[in-house]
């Protein structure tokens, strides 16, 4: 059992990632050289920004740590922070804007903000810092811009949320309804309007000038959430990932971080409606952190809000009663959701103020860039005022007329808080958290227990992958949950151990206080791993490969690589962990397979040969040769599990086993994760937005939703083999349980309504 961060886990298992992380190292300080056509450039982007939030200037080039990128677009951005009197305003610089497939370190967006209320420099990547122990955020640190040969200032510079943070994250294709909570043309007096979740119509066209939709679709369901805040919110948890809200907004109240859905606007928020079908929020914008932006919204505008001693002494449960923010008023409505929000207030509060070494950390970051900023001499506070900031407000500028000393306000506000009478109720302990057994056969029951005081009632959460949603269930201390003997002080509850990892956490309160263990669950988790023989000769093989992929499947990044799938023979179930996968004899251990590569029985695993392991952990360390040439899956000492050699390959016409997993091989269509076939399958179009089935692809289980009952539903495989069937003629929803299928492609049939292409894969 150990505990697990999904980002360090990510992290740990690729090992080309740390490359990736570089262009947001916060410890190195990043070097961007613009260079553009025109002499009058600032007015070419003003002009733009004036006529279309949206536009970009071409620019000749942009090199970024030496590495050239011709062909840009250039915009300015923000709303607050830019203004046309500004020498120094925020920047978007698109570096796919002519070329295709352009990016730095596997990044095409950045964006530079200019640092116009935050005189110490440092408010948004320590910010990001803190909230990325809680949630999935973006990461930040600076650079150095210079334009046209002259030096133009130190920047922040920030990871853009757009669709490749979406699939690096969350687990997702990234294809599905997505928003960013920001109007186009800014919120509040004068702008759209709040991005507030305010629910007034069914109608969705009430809202389009208040979110920005990044995604093709999605309306409908957002509206199903503001509707759910309002109207349903006992059912809140079915639409909208909870825990993460609750942190987010837990980290808005610590921090008086209040140009946020907490504050005045409303805004500088994402959400993503992932596979689970539930809204993911992903916070951005934290430029005016600690402070910068003084203002509520009820009753003092942006020019007068809190004072110092205002923000200080916040309400931890600020807005809770305020329905112009429902996501903060009826989460906080529900006594078990107030308690763990106040629970991550602790935690945030316990873990990053309760001692100095935040300041000592604020120092390490102003360190990186002090020489950079002494040289900046369009930075709108002086080189005293970055130092003194850390400590000491600074008069003047920001929308609030000054920015508020870091420690000054949080040192403070940390005494505060914990004195209030919500933070300073007695919080269950929660020690000595075990498994048993410690490494479980898949299947087989796994009991949990811990040591509590002060509880009355405990609960367990747990799943299987990182992308589920956690499972709730009560833990007891009655002495007949494996917890010793009843009233001792032992809990005990217990969950079946699926086939690769589980992940659990456990949540104890009494009537006044709550504490979860981890501590930072639920990002943070317990982890157990169950026991998997690894296959042998004969077991398993390899299927099919695509060497020249030109218009197929696509992985993870949108981009066509090669890939090989492997097939399973057996009724048994597979890790490939301690298996290597390689195009040399010579070297068999060229690319190792990580923990959790499950074969399921008679299921597939596809591999992309992409040399692109930063893009997750089924990403191996080689491509394949269009020419031809050898792939062999065998043991770290040589010993062969399955090879072959092909020679040239066609455009998008893959080499497989036909029969599929026992015949030779031979050219055929692509079957992705599918039964090889040699028959090109025709399938219907599908449009109905009254029917929704998720996630697509599907592991454990397949839910669908229907506006009305779903009468006959039938699955079949590509054969047309019936595979399930069910009556539900009373509902409109049915979870259908296909765990047990082989991986592959499926068709479904609700009434008179068909849906071709759905897919079962067991990661």
């Amino acid at each position: 059992m150990k505990i697990t961060n999904p980002f360090f886990w990510l992290l740990a298992l690729c090992a080309g990632s740390l490359q990736a992380q570089d262009f947001y190292d916060i410890s190195q300080l990043q070097e961007i050289k613009l260079t553009f056509f025109q002499s009058n450039w600032d007015y070419k982007l003003d002009s733009l920004k004036s006529v279309n939030e949206e536009a970009y200037l071409l620019a000749a080039s942009v090199e970024i740590n030496g590495e050239l990128f011709d062909s840009v677009g250039v915009k300015y951005k923000g709303n607050s922070s830019y203004n046309a009197g500004n020498q120094k305003n925020p920047m978007h610089i698109e570096l796919d804007y002519v070329h295709e497939d352009v990016a730095y370190k596997g990044y095409s967006d950045v964006k530079l903000g200019n640092g116009f209320a935050d005189p110490s420099f440092i408010r948004e990547p320590l910010s990001y810092e803190i909230l990325q122990q809680y949630m999935v955020a973006p990461r930040a640190n600076h650079a150095k811009l210079w334009i046209n040969g002259t030096y133009w200032g130190v920047y922040s510079n920030q990871e853009s949320i757009n669709k490749k943070f979406i699939r690096e994250h969350l687990y997702t294709d990234g294809d599905r309804p997505f928003f960013k909570c920001n109007p186009i043309g800014g919120a509040g007096p004068g702008g759209n309007g709040n991005p507030d979740l305010v629910y007034s119509s069914s109608d969705s066209t009430a809202y389009y000038s208040r979110y920005e939709l990044k995604s093709d679709f999605g309306w409908r369901q957002l509206v199903a959430l503001m509707d759910t805040l309002k109207n349903h919110p006992a059912g809140i948890d079915k639409i909208l990932d909870v825990d993460r809200a609750l942190w987010m907004l837990a980290f808005n109240d610590v921090l008086v971080n209040l140009d946020s859905y907490t504050g005045a606007f409303a805004q500088n928020y994402y959400l993503y409606f992932d596979e689970n079908g539930r809204w993911i929020p992903v916070v951005w914008d934290l430029n005016m952190s600690f402070g910068g932006f003084p203002s509520l919204g009820t009753g003092s505008g942006p020019g007068g809000g809190l004072s110092v001693t205002q923000m200080q002494n916040m309400d931890p449960l600020v807005q809770s009663t305020n329905a112009n923010r429902p996501l903060i008023q009826k989460l906080l409505a529900n006594p078990v959701y107030k308690r763990q929000y106040l629970a991550h207030v602790r935690t945030i509060l316990a873990e990053n103020f309760a001692d100095t070494h935040y300041r000592d950390r604020a120092v390490e970051i102003q360190n990186v860039i002090d020489s950079a900023v002494l040289t900046d001499t369009k930075k709108f506070y002086t080189y005293q005022n970055f130092h003194n900031n850390l400590d000491q407000t600074i008069a003047g500028g920001g929308p609030g007329g000054g920015a508020p000393g870091i420690t000054l306000l949080m040192n403070a506000r940390n005494t505060y808080l914990n004195s209030t009478t919500v933070l300073a109720a007695t919080a269950p302990d929660i020690t000595n958290v075990s498994a048993l057994p410690a490494t479980p056969a898949p299947g087989e029951a796994v009991w949990i227990t811990a040591t509590l005081t002060n509880a009355t009632a405990v609960s367990l959460g747990y799943r299987i992958h990182t992308w589920d949603v956690f499972q709730k269930t009560p833990m007891f201390d009655d002495g007949a949950h494996q917890d010793g003997a009843a009233g001792d002080g032992v809990w005990g509850g217990t969950f079946v151990a699926d086939a690769v990892q589980n992940q659990y956490f456990i949540y104890a309160e009494n009537g006044n206080a709550g504490r979860f263990s981890p501590e930072r669950a639920e990002y943070e988790f317990y982890s157990i791993q169950t026991d998997l023989p690894a296959p042998a000769v004969g077991q398993i093989v390899i299927n099919e490969l695509m060497a020249n992929n030109k218009t197929g499947s696509t992985d993870e990044a949108g981009q066509h690589e090669d890939w090989v799938e492997i097939f399973n023979l057996t009724d048994n179930t597979y890790d490939l962990e301690g298996l290597y996968l390689t195009d040399d004899a010579a070297q068999p251990d060229k690319w190792a397979f990580q923990h959790g590569s499950i074969l399921y029985p008679h299921g597939y695993l596809v591999v992309w040969l992409d040399e692109d392991q930063s893009q997750g952990v089924l990403h191996s360390s080689f491509k394949l040769s269009a020419d031809g040439e050898f792939l062999m899956i065998a043991t770290a000492a040589g010993d062969v599990i399955d090879s072959l050699s092909f020679g040239p390959q066609f455009a998008d016409t893959t080499w497989g086993r036909y029969p599929n997993g026992t015949g030779p091989f031979t050219f055929m269509p692509p079957t992705f994760g599918a039964f090889n076939s040699l028959v090109v399958q025709a399938y219907e179009p599908w449009q109905d937005a009254s029917l929704r089935i998720y996630p697509n692809p599907a592991g454990q289980s397949l839910t669908i939703r229907s506006d009305s009952p779903l009468g006959l539903v039938q699955m079949t495989d590509v054969w047309g083999r019936r595979v399930l069937q069910t009556e539900i003629s009373d509902s409109n929803v049915v979870q259908l349980d296909v765990e047990h299928l082989p991986a592959g492609m499926y068709c479904i049939a609700a009434g008179s309504r068909k849906v071709r292409l759905i897919s079962v894969q067991h990661p």
